[in-house]
């Protein structure tokens, strides 16, 4: 029997600083609020912009990292899922709230927050794998050409 895919790409920036909070079990969980925009053409040529909001949240080491390095304005790639969830207020009012769970998360711009002067600079990491390590180093000389 086939099995569903649920597979969330997100490419946007922040619109507040990231919150970070820690369960009992000392279990780090970061929730931000990241804005994508995109750009159409309305019937008189007119550029129409519309930007949407999502709520991602991020857990264990993954939280921390986006905890740490993200702030407001920053650029920044997640891959994760959808969660649906529907509960009660306190006042009895059966609420609705849409989360992005992320599972990988790249830090796209410069290193303060989008500055490109340095040319970009991109961090990736990853809930299910660890962050990629770099290849040996060389000298220079080493190069045959």
């Amino acid at each position: 029997m086939a099995r569903g895919i649920n597979k969330v790409i997100l490419v946007g920036n922040l619109g507040n600083d990231p919150e970070t909070k820690y369960t009992q079990g000392g279990v780090a969980i970061t929730r931000i609020s990241l804005a994508t925009t995109s750009v159409r053409k309305d019937r008189d040529g007119n550029q129409q912009e519309r930007t949407e909001w999502h709520r991602v949240v991020f857990f264990g080491k993954l939280a921390e990292i986006a905890g740490e390095y993200l702030k407001k304005g920053s650029q920044v790639y997640v891959e994760g899922s959808i969660k649906y969830d529907k509960y009660t207020s306190q006042d009895g009012v059966e609420k609705y709230s849409t989360d992005i769970i992320a599972d990988e998360m790249q830090m796209l711009g410069g290193r303060d927050g989008g500055e490109r002067s340095r040319g970009p600079q991109r961090e990736e990491y990853s809930q299910n794998r660890p962050k990629p390590q770099q290849a040996d180093s060389f000298a220079d000389d080493d190069i045959p050409f």
